[in-house]
């Protein structure tokens, strides 16, 4: 594999707290929270004991065409949605007749989703129950296939270099900014559209996380129930949305003077291979993940002053996070939760928390952990709280970690 300068030229999101990414953004460091009462019929009905969402801000049908929206699983809209803003973010047009802006053969696409689409499938065995065949769409498979997002963006995109789709739970979105980074070094293209989906928020999910215990019950104040590292945390909120970015060899994004957000310059993934929703104790798979991606970044610990935290405002996790973080880096580093006002995302989570962490390195600026008042002394570390903080980055991680023991580390540097 080559040493290639691989850096980021575009960003994209649809998110619960802004339709794209500068309103995220913006949300962000204002302190605002996606975080509401889900106010669904079906929660009542089956008297779930967690009652608390994390829409999208912009619906999706809001944003597409009504045929073409008709005619897409909601993970395949928000993925389509946030890949267009990332493409026109990074100066490329939409491929027309003949023109592509960018060789088909040397462009790639990766977008990463926990889970697909099941709301499609779960739909139409309803409507095949009790309406009969003939009221299924013909569209079903192409909806709820898992790597349903990545394909359409590829087929718009006009991508022939590969068209990826990581099944990683949680640390999805973080694997397809990792397999884009391969691609480029090995060689199989100059530019790759990478990231994660997630667009699940139905009675089947919310109930098979509420009777895993994982899920928060402060029903009665949803603005301050995602509580990373905060000593009277219950568990995250289920979110939605969807986070691509655009990556480039440095010398093509040179030749056409795109704007540079900064590099990935390194990753670890390792799998802890000991339980199949729990961290192993000792956070080895973890902590080998942020080694790792230190190391092949170039870099050493003390290089590395920040970590946008994987932390769902689990009891165990984010403790085991925080260990991991400290014997990895040490104890210098500042950490940031982004949970705590977006929900978790999970397929979606590593994609948009790493465009969070970009955007923390391009403008110099960590934004705010909400909810922490009153933090666990085993974190150990300096959780950046009340306002965001200005501080001159020129490395940093972002950490994703999914159930089935996935850990995914990225190593961001300063352009």
């Amino acid at each position: 594999m080559s040493n290639v300068d691989v850096v980021i030229t575009g960003l994209g999101a649809t998110t619960p707290l802004g339709g794209d990414v500068t309103t995220t953004w913006e949300a962000l460091l204002a302190g605002k929270n996606g975080i509401r009462v889900n106010d669904k019929e079906w929660v009542e009905r089956y008297d779930l004991p967690a009652k608390l969402a994390a829409p999208l801000l912009v619906d999706p049908t809001d944003v597409l065409p009504r045929v073409q929206a008709r005619r897409l699983d909601r993970c395949e809209q928000i993925a389509i949605i946030a890949a267009r803003e990332a493409w026109a973010d990074a100066g490329f047009e939409l491929p027309r007749d003949e023109e592509a802006p960018v060789d088909p053969e040397r462009l790639g696409v990766v977008i990463g989703t926990g889970i697909g689409g099941p709301v499609t499938l779960l739909d139409q065995y309803e409507l095949l129950q009790r309406d009969g065949l003939r009221k299924v769409s013909p569209l079903t498979v192409p909806m709820l296939m898992p790597n349903g997002p990545a394909a359409h963006v590829g087929i718009e995109l006009r991508a022939r270099a590969g068209v990826h789709t990581p099944a990683s739970a949680c640390a999805s979105g973080a694997e397809a900014l990792a397999t884009a980074y391969q691609m480029i070094q090995n060689g199989r293209a100059d530019v790759v559209v990478a990231g994660g989906a997630e667009a699940c928020i139905h009675p089947i999910t919310v109930a098979g996380f509420a009777q895993s215990r994982t899920l928060s019950t402060r029903n009665d104040e949803p603005e301050r129930a995602s509580r990373p590292f905060d000593n009277d945390r219950d568990g995250f909120v289920l979110g939605e949305g969807a986070g691509v970015v655009i990556l480039e060899t440095a010398e093509h994004a040179a030749a056409r003077g795109a704007r540079v957000y900064g590099r990935l310059s390194g990753y670890g993934m390792t799998s802890d291979a000991f339980h199949i929703t729990g961290n192993h104790p000792e956070g080895v798979g973890q902590i080998k993940a942020i080694t790792n991606a230190v190391r092949m970044a170039g870099l050493s610990p003390t290089d590395v002053t920040h970590v946008n935290a994987h932390a769902t405002s689990t009891v165990v996790g984010d403790i085991g996070e925080a260990a991991a973080i400290r014997k990895a880096l040490g104890d210098h580093v500042v950490l940031t939760a982004p949970k705590s006002a977006l929900g978790h995302l999970v397929g979606g989570a590593g994609a948009v928390e790493s465009i969070i962490t970009l955007l923390s390195i391009y403008y110099g600026v960590i934004p705010a952990t909400r909810n922490l008042e009153n933090i666990d002394p085993r974190v150990g570390l300096d959780v950046v709280t009340g306002q965001p903080r200005k501080v001159e980055l020129a490395a940093a991680i972002n950490d994703s970690f999914g159930f089935g023991g996935h850990n995914v580390a990225l190593a961001f540097t300063a352009a």
